[in-house]
C-alpha cells in the first residue's frame, strides 16, 4: 500500500470534478406553486450521496417546509468528483454543504463562498482500531499503518497526531483507505478512519467469521478527535458571498435557513420518518443502517445551545488555528493565512432562528435524548 500526499489542494482540481453534479448551467425558471404563488428554484448541492447525514434539508422538502418560504429545492447528489463548495462558487448551486476546513481550503484558493449556518456542531470522525491492538490514543498510533480517505478528510487525524507529538511523514504509515472499513477488517491497516454515523457502523453490521455473529462495540477501540482536542467543525450552509450583497439573495437565505431549521427539528422529533424518507431518496444503505446514522447525525446538531446553525466562536478559532498550524508529511498546512472577508456570518441564521421560533419550533433541543439502535448484518 502506498503512502499518498495529504492537503490535497480542492479548489484547483475541482474544476475537473463537475461532470457528475447533476447541474445544469442555465437559469433556473419559477414554477407554479400549490397556492398558485411562484416559487424560486433553488440547488441545494450535497456533500456525498443520499444518506441520513443530510435528513434535514430531504424532510424539509419532502415535508413541504421549502415550499412554505416560497422555495422549491432540489437537493443535487455528491460524489467522490464532487466538491460542494467549487459547485457554488461556479454558480452551479445556490447553496452547498461542506466541511468547514475543506471549503477554508478552495475560499483561500478562491472560491467566493461564506459560512451561514454551522448545522453540525460537533465533529463525528473516529479513528478505529481493534480493541486488542493497544490503540485507545493518538500516540499509540506510532509505527502504525493509518488509514484515512484523504480528500481534506484527513485533518482531524493530522491535528491529533501532531498534538501528540507525532510527525506524520515519519512516525505512521500513511495508507490511502476507501471509503469503506474493509482495509481495517482484513488487519491490512491499523487504525481506520471513521464518521460515527457511517463506517462505524459498517464495523457493527459485519459477521465475526470466528464466533457467525455481529461485530459488537467491545471488538473495538476508538479515537474520538473530540477527546483528543483535534476537532474541526464539519457539515456547514455555505452560501454564495458575492450574491449576499444582493438583499433579494439575503431574504432568500433566511428563507432557506428557516426552512432548513424546521427540517432538523423534524428529524430530532421522528428519526424513523426521516429513516424511511432517505431510504425512499434511493440511499444504497439499509434501513437499519440509517437508523443508526440519523441517530447518529442527530447527536451532532443536538443539543445546540445558541440555536442550531449559529457558528460559535471559539469552535470557529480552533478550526481556523489547526488548519494554519497543522502540517502534513511534507510541511504543508491546510490554510496559510486567517480567512479573509465574510468566511462566516450568524445574521442570517440568527434571523432564521427567530422566524422558526415564532412558528413553534424547538431551536435548541435541550431535551434532546439519543436512542438505541439495533443493526442488522450489512444494516439492511
Amino acid at each position: 500500500m502506498r503512502k499518498f500526499r495529504i492537503f490535497t489542494a480542492i479548489a484547483a482540481t475541482s474544476a475537473l470534478m463537475l461532470a457528475g453534479c447533476g447541474t445544469a448551467d442555465e437559469e433556473a425558471t419559477p414554477t407554479a406553486g400549490a397556492s398558485g404563488g411562484a416559487l424560486t428554484p433553488i440547488k441545494l448541492q450535497l456533500q456525498w450521496f443520499f444518506q441520513a447525514q443530510f435528513a434535514g434539508y430531504i424532510a424539509a422538502v419532502d415535508q413541504g417546509f421549502y415550499k412554505e418560504q416560497g422555495l422549491d429545492v432540489q437537493l443535487l447528489e455528491g460524489g467522490t468528483d464532487i466538491v460542494p463548495q467549487t459547485v457554488l462558487a461556479q454558480g452551479k448551486a445556490d447553496y452547498a454543504v461542506a466541511w468547514v476546513p475543506k471549503a477554508l481550503a478552495s475560499r483561500e484558493q478562491g472560491a467566493g463562498i461564506t459560512d451561514v449556518g454551522q448545522i453540525f456542531g460537533r465533529s463525528g470522525t473516529y479513528q478505529v482500531a481493534w480493541k486488542d491492538s493497544g490503540i485507545t490514543k493518538a500516540a499509540d498510533l506510532k509505527g502504525k499503518k493509518v488509514g484515512n480517505w484523504g480528500f481534506g478528510n484527513e485533518f482531524e487525524l493530522f491535528a491529533g497526531m501532531t498534538k501528540a507529538g507525532l510527525d506524520p511523514g515519519k512516525d505512521v504509515t500513511l495508507v490511502q483507505q476507501q471509503f469503506d472499513m474493509q482495509a481495517l477488517l482484513k488487519k491490512e491497516i491499523d487504525a481506520a478512519q471513521a464518521m460515527s454515523y457511517n463506517e462505524y457502523a459498517q464495523l457493527l453490521e459485519a459477521k465475526n467469521p470466528a464466533t457467525g455473529k455481529l461485530y459488537t462495540a467491545d471488538d473495538f477501540s476508538i479515537i474520538d478527535w473530540k477527546t483528543e482536542g483535534s476537532d474541526m467543525l464539519q457539515d456547514a450552509v455555505w452560501a454564495n458571498t458575492e450574491k449576499l450583497n444582493d438583499p433579494a439573495y439575503q431574504q432568500q437565505t433566511v428563507k432557506f435557513l428557516t426552512a432548513t431549521i424546521k427540517g432538523w427539528a423534524f428529524c430530532r422529533d421522528n428519526a424513523e420518518k426521516c429513516r424511511d424518507m432517505v431510504v425512499a431518496k434511493g440511499s444504497k444503505l439499509g434501513k437499519s443502517h440509517q437508523l443508526w446514522q440519523m441517530n447518529e447525525v442527530n447527536k451532532l446538531v443536538w443539543p445546540a445551545t445558541a440555536g442550531i446553525g449559529v457558528i460559535d466562536e471559539a469552535d470557529w478559532k480552533q478550526t481556523v488555528d489547526i488548519s494554519m498550524t497543522t502540517k502534513n508529511q511534507t510541511g504543508d498546512t491546510v490554510l496559510k493565512k486567517a480567512p479573509e472577508g465574510l468566511a462566516y456570518t450568524n445574521d442570517y441564521i440568527n434571523q432564521a432562528i427567530t422566524a422558526a421560533k415564532g412558528a413553534g419550533v424547538d431551536v435548541n433541543g435541550a431535551s434532546f435524548a439519543p436512542t438505541t439502535v439495533t443493526l442488522t448484518e450489512g444494516g439492511a
